[in-house]
């Protein structure tokens, strides 16, 4: 093995040149996760959607982009990688461009999920051309770890470039900013980039469309549960997506070659893995929603500020994802991670202390602390599963672990979101200011961006009296959604410091497989 390394050819100028144009992309579309958080106030003031559907604008994006990337992985390997991802591009651009022209909120959920179509399209070959290009190992894994800190560094920086955006531009920058980069990978694949394909690979698209069906199925009864909907509904909503979801399992249990190979589960590496990463951006992705939201229309920042304001814990978490390899291979990677774990819960719990009169210095502090908590698990989950299995499932166990990154953070703004809507809602109900008209009690009880836009239009006393009583119940929303983000992060660390216990620091030779997988 060692011997066919050292033979391997060496990486020259124009593969680096190539690992640009997949990283820049994989940046990009990673940012596009988060890049309407800031953006969410400007849009909802001008396309007046409910909260319930600004919340699908927000994370339909990832859902649809987590569905299909392992389908799409199979489809690159059917067509040609490159090529799929050039006409990701072009696809990602076009949308991109209607998006920003979008005027009713039904139709920007519709171009969001075509988004996250075309990153799905994307993202497998920018990781399995670095295969192609880099065979020399050394080499290859550099250019993973710079790959990989691409995606976390666009998870975290999405925001501030909102907030730039916005601060000079509306918010269809947010969606415009893509064009022109989409248009480099256009021409630069072609030129940089080889093509490779495999054409006996098969695509199970159905399969496909039973993880999407199941996920936006669980989802939206949360959702419906969210906004005080009849429960009957609901409750069908959530069965149904139980039922696709272990139609989806047993397909794959059954298949020859599954879309998903669900056996993989069995390793008690890959599973505990997956279940701390998705569980750590889940509890997140919510509270980072939320926040982002909270600095703008709490207290009082415009976006430009409110970026700024999140800058400081992006720097700190790019590095501690560049240092968590390094902590490592000198500890334990399961007590790394359950570390950083363990630190969010603390962030978590100064989340709960914030309120409409928090100084804004205790607001970025409580950000720094829980932000780069998600570092060790996003930067050591990836390399712990696909090292975990044998050489020939590397591929499925690299989508699984890209596919829990975006999940993890869609889900966490679905679910604990939706949680935070709901208790802005039960919170507002009781200190309404008397008076009020109809249609602005309607407005602001619903969310605090109708509460806002209602209280601009009322008389100056009673104005001000609803937008105190918005602000304080979206603050008491935001502390309700850090209690569970601080329990679901005090779960994944008792998973991460039990059932990757047994894996030895990286610069240690591990067990052989038998033993590890062994509960």
């Amino acid at each position: 093995m060692s011997g066919a390394h050292s033979q391997a050819p060496k990486a020259g100028a124009k593969q680096w040149w190539g690992l640009a144009v997949l990283v820049t992309p994989s940046t990009l579309l990673f940012m596009m996760l988060t890049i309407l958080f800031l953006a969410a106030p400007n849009m909802a003031a001008d396309l007046n959607p409910s909260s319930t559907q600004l919340l699908w604008i927000l994370d339909i994006y990832g859902f649809v982009m987590a569905g299909f990337l392992v389908a799409m992985g199979v489809l690159g390997d059917r067509v040609g990688k490159r090529l799929l991802m050039v006409l990701g591009a072009i696809l990602f651009a076009a949308v991109s461009i209607a998006a920003s022209l979008t005027t009713i909120p039904e139709l920007m959920i519709v171009w969001r999920a075509i988004l996250g179509l075309a990153a799905a399209m994307m993202i497998p070959a920018t990781l399995g051309l670095i295969f192609v290009l880099f065979a020399d190992a050394k080499q290859r894994g550099m250019a993973i770890g710079v790959w990989a800190g691409g995606i976390s560094a666009g998870v975290a920086l999405g925001p501030l470039l909102s907030g730039l955006l916005l601060e000079g531009f509306g918010w269809q920058a947010a969606f415009l900013v893509a064009v022109p980069i989409m248009a480099l990978v256009a021409i630069g694949a072609p030129l940089l980039l080889p093509e490779h394909k495999d054409p006996t690979a098969r695509i199970d698209l159905f399969s496909a469309l039973l993880l999407v069906g199941g996920l936006l199925a669980i989802i939206y009864s949360i959702k419906r549960f969210a906004a005080q909907e009849p429960a009957g509904p609901s409750i069908g909503l959530l069965v149904a997506g139980v039922l696709i979801g272990m139609w989806f399992v047993i397909r794959q249990l059954r298949a020859e070659r599954p879309l998903l190979d669900v056996r993989l589960f069995a390793n008690r590496t890959v599973s505990g893995a997956l279940a701390v990463f998705l569980l750590s951006a889940a509890a997140l992705g919510g509270v980072y929603s939320l926040f982002t939201q909270y600095l703008q229309q709490v207290q009082d920042l415009s976006p430009l500020q409110a970026g700024l304001s999140i800058l400081p814990a992006a720097a700190v978490l790019i590095v501690v994802s560049t240092l968590s390899p390094v902590f490592a291979r000198k500890f334990r990677p399961g007590n790394v991670i359950a570390i950083g774990l363990l630190t969010q819960v603390v962030g978590y719990l100064l989340f709960t202390q914030l309120d409409a009169d928090t100084g804004l210095a205790l607001v970025i502090a409580s950000f720094v602390i829980t932000y780069p908590g998600v570092a060790p698990s996003m930067a050591l989950t990836t390399d712990l599963v696909v090292s975990s299995v044998p050489p020939e499932k590397a591929g499925g166990a690299s989508g699984l672990a890209t596919t829990a990154n975006d999940l993890g953070i869609s889900l966490g703004v679905a679910v604990i979101g939706s949680v935070g809507i709901a208790a802005y809602r039960s919170n507002i109900e009781s200190t309404l200011p008397d008076g009020l008209p109809p249609e602005a009690a309607a407005a602001a009880s619903d969310s605090i961006d109708g509460a806002l836009l209602s209280a601009a239009e009322l008389p100056g006393a009673l104005g001000q009296q609803l937008v105190d009583a918005a602000q304080d119940a979206f603050s008491g929303g935001l502390n309700t959604a850090a209690i569970v983000s601080a329990a679901i992060a005090g779960v994944a660390a008792i998973i991460s410091a039990t059932r990757l216990r047994h894996l030895r620091p990286t610069g240690e030779t591990q067990p052989a497989s038998a033993e590890v997988d062994a509960d």
